[in-house]
This record gives structure tokens, C-alpha cells and sequence, in this order.
């Protein structure tokens, strides 16, 4: 927060009572939830409280009154009286009592928010309403206490406390003093503090320059003794030399003093920017208390409505988050308490069954960790059954029951992100429609960041966010694209690689090239990005970013790597509206221009490329290079163990290779493609070798490839029907342990 004084002079008489409205609604929230849940706290801690209610309503009927907002003035007035009898302990803050309390903050939120010229009509409507939540309050002081009676809360106390917010403890410290700036404003000052550090590091070439300048300089003085020793001049002559060296000296000590004036100067001036900058960026952020402050009410209010106790605990409201993404957080993160509070946290009776306490806790922590924002929402519930979500997955018909089975717990949990999916056995208001978490992981990887869920059954689940600290400067990964810088932000790049062009293969003319075990489609970044082709010749080497979304990863080969720096992100004018691929811009130190890539995005524009049959991910003098130095071989098996064999023999050996599990599904695919080589066995279900062999020889564009028959068996006759067949070579597969097959392949189609 920034602790100056609040100019008011631009903002109306009815902007200044919302502002008081908004702060002290705050105060009244965090004090009636602490309050109510913990009606055994001390007696000092309870009249702290109960002070600072009194005083909350008292500030607001004073600004209603100044405003001449009557209704407001009432309605506050009658909370005052009430929170005035409980400090005296004429009367208990029961919980019907607490709900008409918080009604009435509810009131004044919605109060704020009306427009001024609304303000009267809404008034009027809210005319009964008003009534009502008036009688409702003033009925809890037709019921005093006993004369004697000093505890101003309900009593007996519930078996467990109901929920609240550990921040509650510092609801009543006294806040910040706070200047309101328009959310543009702020971003306009962001751009022109990073612009004035661009600046600040242009002075250091030109200081160089001019120390380049004096060196000159001291060669001109050089030169010119050397003509004072060396020519015979007249006296007219001699004198101008004379003054030439005088005005030169003079010249040279003016630009030394200037060069050290200069150089005090672009260090006062750099940490000048460098301190303004960082100054702003400090106020682009704010606690993350600030963007959950209605948290603690809605997990009230929803436990209660559900008739379950829950407890939500705050930890590092203090914690200082961007608020751009503090505002992009609210809707994912309520959405996941409403979730805890639905299907995790069990009704009391069910938490007794498992000796678990009645009341369910929630926890709820952000802290800054390794340069990120982490942010974990905890709560001690029922968890997620991984059986049950693995046959939920198969129900679905999401995957396989043999591929669910081996998918991991991690791989497994990683459904709950998919859009429609839900656990729950019936929907509701709250939950079970299957929308949401999508929505959240989304929201995450929008601004670069990632989120993961755990869970350990019976005892909870966890979900943790990592987030960029600030979307307004980014760590950035500079690269060259068509003869000009483009950036890709640090957090939304998978790898990046130098991939030789051997390297590289393709199956139905898509280039893609193997990472872990993975195959991942190429593609060249200007043909994506609709620039032209960058002059330069095309190296041996490429420089691939990978980049991926929930459900596509792809290869983007740039021009070069260019280097790893620091941008103050600038939004685009939006008069453009949304630019393709294109995310924002920055300024490079030398004030040029600078696009940065909006990944998502772009690996949409690279799939609509692949999926409407636009295949030229590559020109064709490539496509033509990897087709010519790579060959093709199609391996026909029915044993995974000897297909798995000789794929990894061939690749090894810089093959490309494609597998068929039968001699069928061989003959189809060896007229689909486009395959330098046939490896066969003899006994297949569908269609045996020597009938595949005599298919091939018998196609009129496939005669004359080249086929190899292995076999296990080594009868004479066998060899006999393969070669009559049209077979190249017949071997054995003991020529696994020696050099046959591959010295067999190498012979009819090279390296």
C-alpha cells in the first residue's frame, strides 16, 4: 500500500461515500464472521470487535448523512443501535441476529454499486426491502438480557466453531492510507516508467561515442606537435598552428570534464529510472487479502446452506500479487472453495463416522516461492477415490479400461481439468454441471502459470497454483523470425532446441522430429505468422521452441535465438482489437518495437493449419532435404517383441521407420505411403509374407520395392516360396545378433 494522503479532488461527494462504503463493509464482514464463530474468544477480543462494528456503522451513517442518503442514514443508524446494546450487553449477537446484520451489509455492498443516476429509482424499489431489514434488526434489541448478563454473544457456544477467517484477528488494525488510480492511468505509468529506462541505458553508447570522440581528439593533438617539430613555417603560419594546438587542448580537457559530467549523470539518471520503475511496479500490486475479502462470507453462507461447518483459514494475506492477476484469480479460486465446500468438506454427521472433527478447514495460502506466485487451497474432506475417478474416465469413454490402468495418479487427476467432467452424482446450484475447473486451468495457463491437484483419499485435496509475481514485466525469450525480434515468455515455453536436420522426419509429408519418446510436428515460424522468408541461407542446424496447449504441442522452428531479458509488457492500442499470435509489445533498449507472441493462440493458427490440410509447415526445398536423406522403412510383424526389435535396429541406424501388426494392415499401408523398404515376417493372421510379397510385385508403382522376408523358419522351401515371390533377401531372425538384416538393408537402399 502507499501511505500518502488521499486526493479527493476529482472525485464527486457520492464517489467518496462509496469508497468509505466499500472499506468499512470490509470491517463489518470480517468482524460479525469472527463474531459468530467464535463466541467463546476473551472478553477484550470480543469488545475490540464489537468496537470496531460500532464504529463501521457509524462511519457509514455519516457519510450517508453528508451525501443525504436518508435510507442509508437509517440503516445504518439501526446497526449501530444494535452493535451499541451488544457492547453493553443488553442484547446477544445471535445467529439469526448476525444474518440481519449481514443483510444489512449486503444492502450497503449493493448500495455502492449503483450508478448515480440510478441511485433514486433503486432507492424506491428498495423501499420494503428496507422496511423489512430494518424491523429485523431492531427486533434483536426487543429481547434484552438479564441486568446482569455482561457476555454480548449467544450462549451455550456450539460443539465446534463455525467459520472464519484467521485475518479476522486484523480486521480491526487501522489500514493503509490509499490513493485510487484509474486502472489505466496505472498502466500508462508502468509504460512510461519502462520507457524511461530504455532511455536511461541509452546514454551509455553515447558516452561511448564520446570517448571515442576524445581519443580522436588526442590524435589530432598528436599530429599536431608532430607538425610543430617537423615543418618550417612562416611566423603567420607558425602562429595559426600554434592557435590550433591551444584550441585543441582546450577542446580535449572541455570534453574530458563533460565525459565525467556525463558519466555522474547516466548513473544518477539510471538508478533514478531504475528506482521509479521499480516503485511503480510496486504499485501495480496489492496484498492478496485485498482480491478475497468476500471469501470468508461466501464460505459461510454456502457451508450453511449446504448444512456443513467449515472453517476457512487465511495464511499471507499480506502477500503482494499483480492485481491484474489478483482480479483473473477471484473466479477460479471461488469456484474451487465452492467445490471443497459441495464435494470435499462431508456434513457433520459423516465426519463424526470417521473421527474426524465436525467442523471442516479449508486453508487457503499464498506466499512467494522461487520467483513465482504459489498459491495452495487445502481442505481436510473426503478427497477424490482414484478407483472411482479411473471408472468414471472409462464410463465417459475418455480412454480404454487398459490404458486407464496404467495411467498414474497424477494422469489421472489431470481429468478433472477437462471441460464437462465431473464427479459429483447429481447436479445442484453449486456444483456438478462440469464447469469450472477448465475454466480455471485456462485462467492460469492465460497468464503463464500452472496448476496441479493432489489428493489423498479421506483426508483432502489440494490444488496449487504457480503464477507469475507480474504480468507487467516478463522474463522473455528474444528470438529472430523473418529478420526481426519477437519474444515468447519464459513460462509458456516447454524446451527449446538445436535439432540437426537429419534429424528430422516425416510422415505423410508432416515434418516432426522425436523428444522423448514423443513425436512433435514442425513448424517454420514466418509461415505461421504470414511473414516472408528470412534472406538468410538455411543452416544445417535449427533453432525449435516448443510450445503447447491442453491438447496440442507443436515444434516452431525461428530464425536464431537472439537472448533471455526482462520486458516491461505494453499492452496494444486496442483500436487494433485482437491482433493474431500476437499478445502484447515491449521496447527493446534501443527503443525499438517489440511483439510478443501470445502462445496460445498461436499453437491454434499452427493446428487450424495442420487440420484444414495447409500441410506446408515447411517449404518444399526442406520437405525435398529431409525426404532425401532419411528412408522409409515399413516393418510388418505380428510380434510387438520382434516389431519393437527391428524398429529400434533401423532407427538407430537413421532410419524412419513404420510398423503394421499383420499382413493385411501392410498391404494398406504400404499403398498409402511412401516406403523405400519392406521388412516382412512369413506367418501373419489376415495375410501371410510371401502372399504380401507377391501383392507388392504385383502392383505396378510398387514392383520394384525392395522387400526383405525374416522368418523363424530356416526350411529350404520356405526360402524357395519367398525369393519365387519376388523376395530380396531371406534371413532368419537370429540375424538380429549379428550384422545380416542391417548389412541387408544397407545394400539395397543405402545408408
Amino acid at each position: 500500500m502507499t501511505h500518502t494522503h488521499l486526493d479527493l479532488s476529482n472525485f464527486s461527494m457520492l464517489d467518496i461515500f462509496r469508497m468509505e462504503v466499500e472499506t468499512q463493509v470490509a470491517l463489518l464482514n470480517d468482524n460479525l464472521l469472527a463474531v459468530e464463530s467464535q463466541p467463546n474468544a476473551s472478553d477484550d477480543i470480543m469488545a475490540k470487535r464489537l468496537e470496531s462494528l460500532m464504529r463501521a456503522a457509524h462511519s457509514i451513517k455519516g457519510a450517508a448523512r453528508i451525501v443525504g442518503l436518508e435510507p442509508a442514514v437509517n440503516v445504518a443508524h439501526v446497526m449501530e443501535d444494535c452493535f451499541v446494546a451488544a457492547q453493553k450487553g443488553q442484547i446477544c449477537l445471535e445467529a439469526e441476529t448476525v444474518d440481519g446484520l449481514l443483510n444489512g451489509v449486503d444492502w450497503f455492498t449493493q448500495l455502492s454499486q449503483v450508478q448515480d443516476a440510478d441511485l433514486t429509482e433503486w432507492l424506491m424499489h428498495q423501499a420494503d426491502d428496507m422496511t423489512e431489514l430494518i424491523a429485523a434488526i431492531a427486533q434483536a434489541m426487543a429481547n434484552p438480557l438479564a441486568p446482569h448478563s455482561t457476555l454480548p454473544v449467544s450462549a451455550p457456544p456450539p460443539p465446534q466453531p463455525a467459520p472464519v477467517s484467521k485475518t479476522a484477528e486484523a480486521s480491526t488494525s487501522t489500514p493503509d492510507r490509499v490513493v485510487r488510480v484509474n486502472v489505466d492511468n496505472l498502466n500508462q505509468l508502468m509504460g512510461l516508467a519502462g520507457e524511461a529506462l530504455v532511455e536511461a541505458s541509452w546514454l551509455d553508447p553515447f558516452a561511448n561515442a564520446l570517448l571515442h570522440l576524445k581519443q580522436q581528439q588526442q590524435a589530432v593533438c598528436r599530429l599536431l606537435e608532430k607538425l610543430q617539430q617537423d615543418a618550417t613555417l612562416s611566423p603567420a603560419g607558425q602562429h595559426y598552428l600554434d592557435q590550433a594546438q591551444e584550441k585543441a587542448l582546450d577542446s580535449q580537457a572541455l570534453l574530458s570534464d563533460r565525459l565525467g559530467d556525463l558519466d555522474q549523470f547516466s548513473r544518477r539518471f539510471s538508478q533514478l529510472s531504475d528506482n521509479l520503475y521499480r516503485e511503480v511496479i510496486a504499485n501495480h500490486m496489492r496484498p492478496f487479502a485485498d482480491g478475497i475479502q468476500g471469501f470468508p462470507r461466501m464460505v459461510r453462507d454456502l457451508a450453511k446452506q449446504l448444512g456443513k461447518q467449515v472453517q476457512l483459514d487465511i495464511v499471507g494475506g499480506a502477500t503482494q500479487v499483480d492485481r491484474d492477476i489478483l482480479e483473473k484469480l477471484e473466479a477460479p479460486l471461488s469456484h474451487i472453495l465452492s467445490n471443497a465446500i459441495a464435494h470435499g468438506i462431508e456434513a457433520p454427521e459423516q465426519r463424526r463416522a470417521m473421527a474426524k472433527p465436525e467442523t471442516g478447514t479449508i486453508r487457503l495460502e499464498a506466499s512467494h516461492r522461487a520467483g513465482m506466485l504459489s498459491i495452495l487451497i487445502s481442505d481436510d474432506g473426503r478427497g477424490v477415490s482414484l478407483e472411482a475417478l479411473r471408472q468414471n474416465i472409462v464410463q465417459k469413454q475418455l480412454t480404454t479400461l487398459d490404458l486407464a490402468t496404467q495411467l498414474s495418479d497424477a494422469e489421472l487427476l489431470e481429468f478433472l481439468f477437462l471441460p464437462g467432467f465431473s464427479t459429483a452424482d447429481e447436479v445442484t446450484e453449486v456444483a456438478g454441471r462440469g464447469v469450472g475447473l477448465d475454466i480455471a486451468k485456462t485462467t492460469v495457463q492465460e497468464v503463464g502459470g500452472l496448476l496441479r491437484v493432489f489428493s489423498n483419499p479421506n483426508q483432502g485435496l489440494t490444488f496449487h497454483f504457480q503464477l507469475p509475481l507480474t504480468l507487467s514485466v516478463i522474463r522473455a525469450l528474444l528470438v529472430e523470425i523473418a529478420g526481426e525480434p519477437y519474444a515468447f515468455g519464459l513460462t509458456r515455453i516447454d524446451q527449446v532446441l538445436m535439432v540437426n536436420q537429419t534429424d528430422i522426419m516425416l510422415s505423410e509429408n508432416l515434418p516432426y522430429i522425436v523428444v522423448n519418446d514423443e513425436n512433435i510436428s514442425l513448424a517454420q515460424a514466418h509461415r505461421v505468422l504470414g511473414l516472408p522468408r528470412s534472406p538468410q541461407s538455411p543452416e544445417s542446424t535449427l533453432s525449435v521452441v516448443i510450445l503447447s496447449d491442453n491438447t496440442h504441442r507443436y515444434g516452431l522452428i525461428v530464425d536464431r535465438f537472439l537472448e533471455e531479458r526482462e520486458l516491461v509488457v505494453r499492452p496494444l492500442d486496442p483500436r487494433l482489437g485482437k491482433v493474431q499470435d500476437i499478445s502484447a509489445a515491449a521496447l527493446t533498449e534501443d527503443g525499438l518495437p517489440l511483439l510478443i507472441i501470445d502462445v496460445a493462440d498461436l499453437v491454434r493458427s499452427i493446428d487450424q493449419l495442420v487440420s484444414g490440410g495447409n500441410i506446408h509447415l515447411l517449404n518444399n526445398q526442406a520437405i525435398a532435404s529431409i525426404q532425401a536423406q532419411q528412408k522409409r522403412v515399413l516393418v510388418v510383424d505380428d510380434s510387438i517383441t520382434v516389431r519393437e526389435m527391428e524398429r529400434k535396429l533401423l532407427q538407430n541406424r537413421g532410419y524412419q521407420v513404420d510398423v503394421a501388426i499383420n499382413g493385411m494392415e501392410g498391404w494398406n499401408t504400404v499403398r498409402t505411403g511412401n516406403y523405400n523398404l519392406v521388412i516382412s515376417d512369413i506367418d501373419m493372421p489376415r495375410m501371410n509374407g510371401v502372399e504380401l510379397v507377391r501383392q507388392i510385385k504385383a502392383h505396378p508403382q510398387l514392383k520394384h520395392l525392395p522387400v526383405i522376408i525374416v522368418s523363424y523358419k530356416d526350411r529350404q522351401e520356405d526360402q524357395i516360396a519367398g525369393l519365387e515371390a519376388g523376395a530380396d533377401y531371406y534371413l532368419t531372425k537370429s540375424s538380429f545378433h549379428d550384422n545380416s538384416l542391417l548389412n541387408a538393408v544397407v545394400d539395397l537402399i543405402g545408408e
